[in-house]
């Protein structure tokens, strides 16, 4: 899958949460080679801040040669992005890493915290109904826009709204079962779900959130811990950016 680096312009963007921001790019022909769970590396316009930001990809209009991306304000980088305007433009290396094999089988998807907008492309890309599990601190973002494509469980830390707890503490609550989970979210949380799809005898397939570099391999800033070598280092790890960001359960060593 060929990835290029261009001038992205910005169709449109808003603020969707406290510190959340939705985007929308112009991104041309790379749209079509776009799979769910994959991510694009943005590049900021001030030039001391040399890295790019690695953001999963939420949406994508392959009909409009659109992309759209969900990103939480944490940095000088981020809050640049979140300065602009529909009609400018931003430089993007896209598209970056493995995204999920979507599978036939009955589907829990779970997102945690900014791990939610890569889960929406992943259910509009479903052919058959999922359930969607959503794990918030308190705030709400993205949840209403899951509804028209799977069945929407809610966890809150603070019992807000739906259960009270983790995402698995509402699979629980809710009795929900699946063949297959795919999950992308902060490290315990992959860590929780990864155990439970190996103790429940479930397939799993988890989309691992890491400070990237590079976002083509060639740094090895980004690498997790693997059960088997990998080819490229011959040690017993896995670039995130280049062999994910998605990966199935099993293969990583938490």
């Amino acid at each position: 899958m060929a990835k290029e680096k261009i001038n992205a312009k910005i169709v449109r963007q808003e603020q969707i949460g406290s510190d959340i921001y939705s985007m929308v790019l112009k991104v041309g022909e790379l749209a079509k080679d776009v799979v769910a769970g994959q991510f694009i590396s943005m590049y900021c316009h001030e030039g001391s801040r040399l890295l790019p930001r690695p953001i999963s990809i939420c949406e994508v209009n392959k009909e409009e040669q659109t992309l759209r991306v969900v990103y939480r304000v944490v940095g000088n980088g981020t809050k640049e992005f979140s300065t602009l305007t529909a009609g400018e433009s931003i430089e993007i290396l896209a598209p970056l890493g493995n995204g999920f094999t979507v599978k036939e089988k009955k589907a829990i998807l779970i997102g945690g915290g900014i791990g939610i907008p890569p889960m929406l492309e992943l259910a509009k890309s479903m052919k058959t109904r999922p359930t969607v599990v959503l794990g918030y601190r308190n705030e709400l973002f993205l949840n209403q826009e899951f509804e028209p494509y799977a069945d929407v469980v809610i966890a809150t830390e603070d019992g807000s709204t739906g259960t009270k707890g983790t995402v698995l503490d509402a699979i629980k609550e809710n009795q929900l079962t699946g063949e297959i989970i795919y999950a992308c979210g902060p490290t315990p949380m992959l860590k929780a779900i990864s155990e439970y799809a190996i103790e429940k005898g479930i397939e799993a397939q988890v989309s691992l959130e890491e400070r990237m570099a590079c976002g083509i391999g060639a740094c090895l800033a980004c690498v997790c811990k693997s059960k088997e070598k990998d080819h490229h280092t011959n040690v017993n790890n896995k670039r995130i950016c280049k062999d994910g960001p998605v990966f199935e359960a099993r293969e990583i060593d938490w």
